[in-house]
């Protein structure tokens, strides 16, 4: 009897144990499918998520280009530019010859006179003016500023004191140097403020960004 009661506990031991280890396994088997199960429903999110956000961007690419407006490009001729000769001046005719190399000057003027001595068509030489030839003389010039094809002094605001003038005249190159530079109201008459012991250039024009001044230059030749 003794011996048959130990045999059954022993055997009752061995099932429970392989209870145990079959419920373990269970257990086990079991966390890994509710991992495994949650793990795809995180994949099927992130997957959801992504081709949600694929969807937006592409929805969003389409507005753009439907907002941005077809440019359709227009073939012009380009007309052909006709070769014009620059023919050069014959300085020989004019009285006188102006230079101002910093601004790139180089005209011709007329004497008191001439039917071209007009400040419509030329630097023109105003009356009472002397030629640079004339000790103490003053030779007055004056030309229009601007825009216009005839604004031969449109560049003369850029001088400032200590730049020099050039008059060719009679063959002989007179250099001027500016002393000073004032405005005077436009009223048809200008005062000229200068040294009459001094042979003296005198430029008038119009004052750059101004209707009702104008500017005048003195230059004392070296």
């Amino acid at each position: 009897m003794q011996m048959s009661d130990q045999k059954n506990k022993k055997q009752n031991k061995k099932i429970k144990k392989s209870q145990l280890c079959l419920f373990g396994s269970l257990l086990v088997i079991i966390g890994i499918a509710l991992l495994s199960m949650e793990h795809i429903k995180n994949l099927k999110k992130q997957v959801f998520s992504d081709m949600q956000l694929s969807f937006m961007n592409q929805d969003n690419t389409n507005d753009i280009i439907q907002d941005i407006p077809k440019i359709e490009e227009v073939k012009e001729e380009t007309p052909k530019e006709e070769k014009k000769e620059s023919k050069p001046i014959d300085y020989s005719k004019y009285t006188g010859i102006i230079e101002i190399p910093k601004i790139g000057l180089k005209r011709g003027f007329y004497n008191i006179g001439h039917r071209y001595n007009n400040i419509k068509y030329n630097v023109t030489v105003l009356s009472d003016s002397t030629m640079p030839d004339v000790v103490n003389g003053n030779l007055i010039l004056a030309a229009h500023s601007g825009d216009a094809y005839i604004s031969y002094f449109a560049y003369l605001y850029k001088l400032v004191l200590g730049d020099f003038v050039y008059i060719t005249y009679n063959g002989i190159i007179y250099k001027y140097q500016i002393v000073n530079i004032y405005n005077v109201p436009k009223t048809g008459s200008v005062t000229i403020n200068r040294n009459e012991l001094k042979t003296t250039l005198t430029l008038i024009t119009c004052t750059k960004n101004s209707e009702t001044e104008q500017t005048v230059y003195i230059a004392e030749l070296v």
